[in-house]
């Protein structure tokens, strides 16, 4: 696979950017990429949901009073709002001109996860997603902090029923086992005191906020330190520990490229982390352009995300109905904003199951061949109506001045890790040595080739 199109699928979603990345070097593609502003104005479909405390007060209210009818009705406008909201993601990552900070953001999305299955309000749901746009390059310990006090996570977590007298251990645990330490690196005393620091922390209107009759303020011992501490100490006293950053590096070195990074890549990174004091932009400058250099293409799986969207930037299909990708990937085991646990996505091996491969298989064949996705296929739930499939127009880039060797040999650095003399042999008895560029049906004949390629064990691999 070229270089330049690896990296693009690895920084995106996409071969869209491999042209920028060959032509200004993934230094400066970094750098422009660092400097978007994220879109943080509220999309129309959350005009009437619940954005505060308040108004989920009322609601509370108004569900007592209703009948079972009206409260179905007021779930399912939730419903299809989370739905919308699945959507609207799906339609940023396509078209943003430079996809990173999306990337990065799905990427912050599976390690602090906050679904809307618990959660239930869609704008708290929103309003974390924003945050882990807007901090996507950010430091890894403000960020949490500023997660911690957000009202998707503290509802996610149970925190809203950690109160003295009543610990609840749930947020006090997770941010030491998955969001910073990992497992091994602290005790069990740790979580309860930690909880006790985060007793009290609530619902908010924009953000999560102590209330003083519910707190603990007793002095506790936290990872060796002895006082009394909130949730802005209690990260910091985290962040000094020696293990705080290996836990997030492999994580990044597994979403970005790696399914079973080397742990000596681990520490290496992990301890120039510490030393940028947990800045984000170094680290993914140092990891990027120093595996770069290196021969490591098919050696991640991709995930749903990047498999469908490079098969449909790839035909050039234009305002795919990004609810049925959102189903597609649903039922690939990749549902935004709706992972299993609060471990998130395992992504590995995970995204290659023998029903996964051949859904991806049959997705293949109806884009390839201009139909669109089928709600029957994805098993699309009631809520979403009746979708419209009509025809997709399909088209592919590729030389009309080429042989069939050409052509293949072109497809197969825009999509292939790897190639053998067999997949070789393949290839030219569907692209005979005869093919004419020129004929009628020469665009029907690079289809079905490419159509063959895709659905290759090297076509998942990136």
């Amino acid at each position: 696979m070229d270089k330049h199109t690896l990296w693009s699928l690895r920084l995106g979603f996409s071969a869209r950017q491999s042209q920028l990345i060959q032509k200004k070097g993934i230094p400066a593609f970094l750098k422009q990429s660092f400097a978007t502003k994220p879109d943080l104005s509220i999309p129309s479909f959350l005009d009437d949901s619940p954005k505060s405390f308040a108004d989920l007060k009322e609601i509370r209210k108004t569900l007592k009073a209703n009948n079972p009818d009206e409260i179905k009705e007021m779930v399912k406008k939730e419903i299809k709002v989370s739905i919308a909201l699945k959507s609207w993601w799906i339609e940023k990552m396509r078209y943003e001109e430079l996809p990173l900070r999306e990337k990065m953001t799905v990427f912050w999305h599976n390690h602090y996860v906050a679904t809307y299955q618990k959660v239930k309000v869609n704008h708290w749901i929103y309003q974390h997603n924003c945050l882990l746009r807007e901090h996507a390059f950010g430091n890894f310990r403000e960020l949490t902090k500023q997660v911690v006090q957000s009202n998707a996570m503290v509802r996610y977590l149970d925190n809203t029923g950690n109160r003295n007298g009543k610990i609840n251990e749930n947020l006090s645990r997770e941010l030491l086992e998955l969001f910073t330490l990992g497992i091994g690196n602290y005790s069990e005393e740790d979580i309860k005191n930690g909880a006790k620091g985060l007793a009290g922390l609530g619902l908010g209107d924009e953000h999560a906020i102590y209330r003083p009759i519910f707190e603990d303020n007793d002095t506790i011992t936290y990872l060796g330190k002895t006082g009394k501490f909130k949730v802005d100490a209690l990260v910091d006293i985290i962040f000094d520990q020696s293990a705080a950053p290996y836990l997030l590096t492999r994580k990044i070195l597994k979403w970005f490229i790696y399914d079973n990074p080397d742990e000596n890549l681990v520490t290496y990174y992990g301890n120039y982390f510490r030393e940028q004091d947990y800045e984000i932009k170094p680290l993914l400058v140092k990891i990027f352009t120093e595996e770069y250099a290196k021969d490591n293409a098919g050696s991640k799986i991709k995930d749903p995300l990047v498999y469908i969207l490079q098969l449909m930037d790839e035909l050039h299909i234009e305002k795919p109905n990004t609810t049925l990708v959102s189903f597609f990937i649903k039922q690939q085991g990749m549902d935004l904003f709706n992972q299993p646990n609060v471990k998130g996505w395992n992504g590995g091996r995970e995204w290659l199951s023998t029903q996964v491969f051949v859904q991806r298989n049959n997705t293949a064949d109806l884009l390839c061949n201009g139909k669109n996705l089928r709600r029957q296929q994805l098993g699309a739930v009631s809520e979403m109506g009746e979708i419209n499939r009509p025809t997709i127009n399909v088209r592919l880039d590729w030389d009309k001045n080429s042989n069939n060797k050409q052509v293949i040999l072109d497809l197969q650095e825009r999509l292939l890790f790897h190639t053998d003399t067999d997949l070789q042999s393949d290839c030219e008895k569907l692209l005979k040595y005869d093919f004419n560029p020129q004929s009628p049906n020469a665009d029907n004949a690079v289809v079905r080739l490419f159509n063959f390629m895709v659905k290759t064990p090297e076509y998942q691999l990136i």
